[in-house]
């Protein structure tokens, strides 16, 4: 199911993707203490392109180091940026809590 465009990129920098900009939006994924990770993703300049299709969501999951379901659910809420962050560890992508590198959550 298509999703807009402005609140999948919206969700994203809430849950710690940093937006740059170049010939499309780069969301690139900053740890708790500032270092880039392998998980990023792109979207669209293009004014026509006010919905992501269905097919291109399944290609920003994999991007983002995500199975689609999970992708949706960082973008629909359900999944925290805590939670990103132990399925980014739990991949070997970035330390896991108590590990240097990664700050731990709030309390």
């Amino acid at each position: 199911m298509p999703r807009n465009r402005k609140a999948v990129e919206a969700a994203l920098q809430a849950k710690g993707f940093v937006k740059v900009e170049g010939d499309h939006h780069f969301f690139i994924y900053l740890t708790r203490d500032g270092r880039k990770t392998r998980a990023r993703t792109k979207t669209s300049h293009s004014p026509k392109r006010r919905e992501i299709a269905d097919n291109i969501l399944g290609q920003m999951a994999r991007q983002c180091l995500l199975t689609k379901p999970d992708f949706l659910r960082l973008v629909n809420c359900p999944m925290s940026r805590d939670d990103f962050d132990r399925k980014l560890a739990d991949h070997g992508e970035i330390p896991s809590d108590g590990e240097p590198g990664v700050a731990p959550p709030p309390r």
